[in-house]
């Protein structure tokens, strides 16, 4: 699976690819890699690219094209109901 997402993201923030691994931790090779889908995202890089672009996993993962974050209050208020 390619992550074109990611690139989206990163290109619409203007940002370079070893820009983003650094605030990722990673090498710039490996981020390459999860922009092209040669290396698997894992749980822990998908968190931190939704906080990093401030977005939700669903989206990033093609799950949902709304961009925005969730509203923490409203998915609560609608698990309880």
């Amino acid at each position: 699976m390619s992550y074109n997402r990611l690139k989206e993201l990163r290109e619409d923030n203007d940002l370079l690819q070893k820009q983003v691994a650094k605030a990722l931790g990673i090498t710039q090779r490996n981020y390459s890699y999860l922009e092209t889908g040669y290396t698997m995202l894992t749980e822990d890089i998908l968190i931190k690219l939704a906080n990093f672009y401030d977005t939700s996993i669903d989206y990033i993962l093609y799950q949902t094209d709304v961009r925005k974050r969730y509203n923490k209050s409203v998915i609560k208020d609608e698990v309880v109901a």
